[in-house]
């Protein structure tokens, strides 16, 4: 099946999501006083306001079909298609026994913190860091343990000389995103090894959240942890999902990918005493979208984000005082906005009442996003150019 067999998808589609139900569109005014009524623009859940390749809709169409919805067996072929895709996209070659479903990323980091730790054990984030791990660490009785990422020349670094003297001794897991959410930052190979000697050194469990593997910005390459750290098996747990990359978060299933024998039981057991398995819907979708014809979709879409991110970039940097990080993956851009001299307050008003927009607050994420807002760019491209429009107006007194 080559590439040009498949028509290529309409991003440009504008598809109304407001009354289904969709948290980023329905939730906005509740969240944020934006109103999708008169115009506001949701930015800031991360999902996309796109469809799924065709393969996802005709794999759930066939399932209801058919109209008996048993429990599902016989899930090689999804298995399969995991092992595929992680060979093909990533030059990873798993075994798919190591593959362990769960329902979605977030519920595989609380089973990895369910499996390899106990109450008041720390945990270990890089802090501004995606929102879901702190509120899963603390809901479990560990202790949140932020290391606050570095800047430099506008991206953010480990910086592993600041974080030893932050350390108690109680930490016993370490929750890396790569590539980095909200920072839109690809880890380097050797930043990878320098996470995996740490984690060594400290006897640390290494949960490696590969969620946006995929969705990397032409001119760049993620670097799968497992393949770069080989040597570090025995203590590694690698979530991925194809959730994320082909907007089917709904279907709330994901992996955990584990070589090692010993650390697998003890997440396989984890799962086990919760009850969780995965659902018919899912499987199939995942089983779908893992295709050439889903590879190729990837593509397209990776092209056309990169066109969004242009835009908006261009955008922000236009207005004095606002600065995005250079997206090197994900689908959200992390602008700063500490160069305004304003306060978050001030600045967030400006971007919810003037320019009726709703981003994601920094300060959410942890230590060191108090100036930033999340801005989603996985929606058509005319909205993308509008709110750069609305931003513009909305801070041009400083221009």
């Amino acid at each position: 099946m080559n590439q040009h067999s498949h028509p290529r998808p309409d991003f440009d589609e504008i598809i109304d999501r407001v009354g289904t139900r969709c948290s980023k569109w329905d939730d906005m005014q509740g969240a944020y006083g934006v109103s999708p009524d008169d115009g506001g623009l949701a930015m800031w859940v991360a999902d996309m306001d796109f469809r799924p390749p065709a393969a996802v809709q005709r794999a759930v169409e066939d399932v209801a079909a058919h109209g008996v919805y048993g429990y599902p067996g016989a899930n090689r072929p999804y298995l399969e298609a995991i092992r595929w895709w992680m060979e093909n996209r990533h030059g990873w070659k798993i075994d798919t026994d190591w593959i362990l479903t769960c329902a979605g990323l977030v519920n595989g980091v609380a089973m990895a913190l369910d499996a390899y730790t106990e109450a008041g054990d720390g945990v270990i984030v890089m802090s501004p860091v995606y929102h879901a791990f702190a509120r899963v660490i603390r809901a479990s009785g560990r202790e949140l343990v932020e290391l606050p990422l570095a800047q430099e020349d506008g991206l953010y670094r480990m910086d592993w000389d600041a974080w030893e003297d932050r350390l108690t001794g109680r930490e016993r897991l370490l929750i890396l995103c790569s590539p980095h959410n909200p920072g839109g930052r690809i880890w380097t190979p050797e930043e990878l090894r320098q996470v995996a000697d740490f984690c060594t050194r400290r006897h640390l469990i290494l949960v490696s959240d590969e969620i946006h593997c995929d969705l990397v910005m032409p001119g760049h390459k993620h670097s799968v942890t497992a393949t770069v750290c080989p040597d570090i098996a025995d203590r590694l747990v690698t979530l991925t999902a194809a959730t994320k990359t082909f907007n089917i978060a709904g279907a709330h299933i994901g992996n955990a990918i584990i070589a090692d024998k010993a650390l697998r039981d003890r997440f396989k057991a984890a799962l086990m005493a919760r009850g969780i398995s995965p659902g018919l819907f899912g499987m199939d979708m995942v089983t779908a979208a893992y295709s050439p014809e889903g590879a190729a979709w990837v593509d397209a879409l990776v092209d056309y984000l990169d066109g969004n991110r242009r835009i908006f970039d261009a955008g922000i940097h236009a207005i004095p005082g606002l600065r995005s990080m250079p997206l090197q993956a994900t689908y959200l851009s992390w602008v700063d906005f500490s160069g305004t001299g304003m306060t978050p307050a001030e600045f967030t008003a400006r971007v919810e009442k003037a320019a009726r927009i709703a981003a994601n607050h920094g300060a959410t994420f942890g230590t060191g996003g108090e100036d930033f807002l999340r801005f989603n760019l996985a929606t058509p491209r005319v909205r993308v150019t509008e709110a750069v429009e609305r931003l513009k107006q909305a801070f041009a007194d400083l221009q």
